[in-house]
């Protein structure tokens, strides 16, 4: 057998490819494919095209039984596989035969050129530079026309192929670099969380203010409505514990953790956030009925604990009987509530304060002629299994099923998958029923005062908590993604996160409270005036409501600092001690200024207590949980106080302008932003520029 002596541009392309050992004769890794010709070497082998001084050696076609040399034959297709698939942007599993003028990198890095069938004869493409290949895959059927290079080509070049695409790459790929720092597409997300959860958080608010005016105009504010409060003192601890504060506190970390061992995967066993569910759910719900039907059976008793001095005992206790259900029903649906929100499904979770106070209201407006205020109590207890409803379809779409998964987590009892247990329920229960206190303390001193003090208290803390609860929905979306940052140990991406959620809450809260101080008697006016509730109510409501705000700020910041602390697997005891000290503040200047001041002095202690409680929560986040700059952030904070209090003067005066309350309010609620806002800049609040900064690139991304 002789060797093919023609020069290269006269020899077939099939041998041209097997002399040069193609991407055809080779693996993507760059090995040889078994079986394939191997390239021939020596001084026969022709000169390199393109400049390249590398030889590029003949083939030499095997002999056929005659003696003959055979027909030269195509090299063998490379093999499919994924690496080749990604590296040239085709979809596994989607493989299409390239076109014959198709570019291919070489083994050795180099582009290799191939000859394309041009009008009955072959076209050499020669040196030609890589380039990335178009995003669809190119038509089989006849490839585009080639057009030959100049005479003086390039050098070939190297060819870098692109890294293999994640098939959820354009879902959650994409980010976004902002003044240094990439922002992910979690970041619209919380967005969208935040502007869902204040939707219907505000649609809450609304129906709560709803269902006070109906209370208010069917039993205004005397001693049966006092009754009522003392048995509602009841379902506002159990808020407190089983869905605001201890329940969430606890079980969202919980859960967490639980999301994060099933992406980790594992060996088989059950699913941790199945494990987690049994063996919690049921031995809480046990609990908390028993926990109801003591109260059920105790009710007098209560009542003489809670409150003294109230003269209507047995209708309190009554009343009691029925709110004491909330306990079970507050306590489901606070649990569904942090399953929720760690699966970042916030809608279900938010809109159950619509569906409790639509029950309350529907209930008390269709049986008060025949229960009295024995009515409300059972709008309560009504209202509380609504919220179990309203969330009940989401928790069971996201509970895994029972059959077999792809990828399992390890087998573990629950104890050991999470925190949840004695050590980490007591320093959270503790703190939950030392915040409740106050209101327990309240009401406590508020019994011995004349008729009514209990509802001017209500009504003037309902009415003022508004802001508050307003600021903290950002937390509250946000609370998943803190406790899975410090889950994963990303300390610092935790610190800017409770730093963003502080600032924000601070401007909230404190724009609220200066329009509340502002335009007190003509918000409580147009909300409570009517019926049993008169001029009177509404002048000592008001008056209470304006010492009230004086604690906005503090509500607030402890609401949002106590979420960091609670968000590890193991929760300190700081918190409750800190929560402790202010409720001892609380309870050491009330009694002496309740007998002084009367209501007023009540609520001027509470915002003390809660303010003292705030200050020793943010200098212990600062140097136990979370880095945060603590002088930086309290300088803010102080800022925008000072921003606020301007903000309120000038609103107080521009709604005493007008005689008609919709007027002054109205005229008020346009003094008191501007002038918040003026101010702030004027004063340096570093919070209200980034805040225009984030708004502006939302809507121009919007855009």
């Amino acid at each position: 057998m002789s060797g093919d002596r023609r020069p290269p541009s006269e020899r077939p392309a099939s041998a041209r490819h097997m002399a040069g050992a193609g991407p055809a004769d080779r693996r993507p890794d760059g090995t040889s494919v078994p079986g394939a010709p191997r390239p021939v070497t020596g001084p026969d082998a022709p000169a390199a095209r393109g400049g390249d001084d590398r030889a590029a050696p003949p083939v030499h076609p095997p002999a056929s039984a005659s003696g003959t040399a055979a027909a030269p034959r195509t090299a063998p297709a490379a093999p499919s596989s994924a690496a080749e698939d990604a590296r040239q942007n085709v979809p596994q599993g989607t493989r299409q035969e390239a076109p014959q003028n198709a570019r291919l990198n070489a083994p050795d890095g180099t582009v290799a050129d191939r000859r394309a069938h041009q009008g009955g004869r072959e076209v050499p493409l020669e040196a030609i530079a890589p380039v990335t290949p178009p995003p669809a895959a190119p038509s089989p059927t006849t490839p585009p026309p080639v057009t030959p290079p100049p005479a003086a080509a390039a050098a070939p070049t190297t060819a870098a192929a692109p890294e293999p695409r994640p098939a959820d790459a354009g879902r959650r790929g994409r980010a976004r670099r902002v003044g240094g720092e990439e922002v992910p597409l979690l970041g619209r997300f919380l967005a969208r969380a935040a502007a869902v959860t204040a939707a219907l958080t505000a649609a809450g608010s609304l129906c709560g203010l709803l269902r006070d005016q109906a209370i208010a105009q069917l039993f205004g504010a005397d001693a049966a409505t006092d009754a009522f409060l003392v048995a509602w003192t009841v379902p506002e601890l159990a808020s407190t514990l089983l869905i605001e504060d201890a329940m969430a506190l606890v079980l969202v970390p919980a859960f967490s953790v639980a999301l994060a061992r099933r992406a980790a995967g594992g060996a088989e066993g059950d699913d941790p956030v199945r494990t987690l569910v049994a063996a919690t759910l049921p031995q809480m719900a046990l609990w908390l009925a028993g926990a109801a039907g003591l109260l059920a059976l105790a009710a007098p008793q209560v009542v003489r604990v809670l409150a003294p001095g109230l003269a209507d005992v047995s209708t309190a206790a009554a009343c009691l009987r029925l709110t004491a259900l909330t306990v079970l029903f507050f306590g489901v649906a606070g649990y569904f509530s942090a399953a929720l929100r760690a699966h970042r499904h916030f809608v279900a979770p938010a809109a159950i304060y619509v569906a409790y106070n639509c029950g309350i209201i529907g209930v008390t407006v269709a049986g008060h002629g025949l229960w009295g205020v024995r009515a409300a109590a059972l709008g309560v207890a009504a209202g509380g299994a609504l919220m179990v409803l309203v969330q009940l379809p989401s928790f069971l779409r996201r509970l895994p099923g029972r059959g077999p998964r792809a990828v399992r987590a390890p087998r573990c009892r629950a104890g050991a998958l999470t925190a949840v247990g004695l050590g980490a329920l007591a320093p959270v229960v503790t703190f939950a029923v030392s915040r409740q206190a106050q209101v327990l303390f309240e009401r406590f001193v508020a019994s011995s005062l004349p008729a009514g003090a209990i509802s001017h208290l209500n009504y003037a803390q309902k009415v003022a908590q508004l802001p508050m609860v307003l600021s903290l929905m950002v937390c509250t979306v946000t609370f998943p993604v803190v406790a899975r940052a410090m889950a994963d140990g990303a300390a610092e991406v935790a610190r800017r996160r409770v730093e963003r959620d502080l600032a924000l809450a601070g401007i909230v809260v404190l724009l609220g409270a200066a329009y509340v101080v502002a335009c007190a008697p003509q918000i409580i006016g147009l909300l409570f005036q009517r019926g049993a509730f008169d001029a009177r109510d509404t002048a000592a409501t008001a008056a209470v409501m304006r010492v009230y705000t004086c604690g906005l700020l503090g509500h607030s910041m402890v609401g949002a600092l106590v979420r960091p602390f609670f968000s590890g697997d193991r929760p300190p005891w700081y918190p409750a001690a800190s929560m402790g000290v202010g409720l001892a503040v609380t309870a050491g200047a009330g009694l002496p200024a309740a007998g002084l001041w009367g209501v007023y002095g009540i609520a001027a202690a509470n915002a003390l207590g809660i303010t003292t409680t705030a200050a020793l929560l943010l200098r212990g986040l600062g140097a136990r949980v979370v880095a945060i700059d603590v002088p930086r952030v309290a300088g803010g904070l102080l800022r925008l106080l000072l921003a606020a209090g301007a903000a309120a003067a000038a609103g107080w005066a521009a709604a005493g302008l007008c005689a008609a309350p919709l007027a002054g309010a109205a005229l008020g609620g346009v003094v008191v932003p501007v002038a918040f806002v003026c101010v702030g800049l004027l004063v340096g609040a570093p919070e209200l520029p980034q805040l225009f900064t984030t708004v502006k690139r939302r809507i121009t991304h919007a855009r």
